[in-house]
């Protein structure tokens, strides 16, 4: 006979999962990805056939949009204009971004996440020269490679920045002040000439963007551009000697 006392022990129930708030601003979105850009990739679970063809279709119709955003800008730019560039229906375009604002958002946050990479890579323990070398030489082949996404950005910037505001003031501005932290910290030790920490990265950036934003200014002057190795490997050489002559003690 069950002893009457005795009382039956229910499981917790689990607390029921809270939908996510919807209308997040964009803002909040770009700083989200800003600051988890290093975490991209780490640990997802391999997809099936169809989520890979649904991953693959959402690629093309962010690099068809990064070219077209890059080209006739925000304002320009057409739903109609990308679906036909990334070679998908328009109501199948709606179906992964379901607005012009939406896609746009996705293709700044792809972008801030890739042009932000390479000024978290050097530290305080590493060689100047060979940290600000290494930077320029990934800045410029980014400029090569990806150079709507400079474009882009530029573009942004030009509007007044109005999405990117709060990554300017938060995720950009905390790896902007580190890196200068650790410039400071090198002239301190002597390893640099007393150079302006936020002056010379600038510098680097305005130097190397350059061969994105003004690329046909460069092929009309030069007849060159940075798909050609030669002119490549020339402009990082050039670059690297006016940046480190200017901040490496003699």
């Amino acid at each position: 006979m069950a002893d009457p006392i005795a009382k039956t022990v229910k499981p917790p129930r689990k607390a029921a999962a809270r939908p996510a708030a919807k209308g997040a601003s964009g803002a909040r979105k770009l700083v989200k990805a800003a600051q988890t850009m290093s975490e991209a990739g780490d640990g997802e679970a391999p997809a099936g056939r169809r989520a890979q063809a649904g991953q693959a279709r959402k690629a093309a119709i962010l690099k068809a949009a990064l070219a077209v955003f890059a080209r006739l800008g925000p304002d320009g730019a057409s739903v109609e204009a990308i679906a036909q560039a990334a070679g998908v229906s328009k109501p199948n375009l709606l179906y992964y971004y379901p607005s012009k604002d939406a896609l746009y958002l996705a293709v700044l946050e792809q972008g801030l996440a890739l042009w932000l990479s390479p000024l978290g890579r050097f530290t305080e323990a590493d060689d100047p020269a060979e940290a600000i070398g290494a930077l320029i030489a990934a800045k410029l082949e980014m400029s090569r490679d990806h150079p709507e996404v400079s474009r882009l950005f530029a573009l942004e910037m030009l509007r007044g920045a109005p999405l990117l505001k709060p990554v300017l003031a938060g995720p950009l501005k905390a790896v902007f002040e580190a890196k200068c932290a650790v410039i400071a910290a090198w002239v301190a030790a002597g390893k640099l000439r007393p150079v302006d920490p936020p002056h010379l990265i600038f510098a680097i950036w305005a130097l190397t963007q350059h061969y994105a934003d003004f690329a046909v200014q460069v092929r009309a002057l030069t007849g060159k551009a940075l798909a050609d190795r030669a002119f490549m490997d020339e402009t990082r050489s050039a670059v690297t000697a006016l940046v480190l002559h200017g901040a490496l003690p003699h």
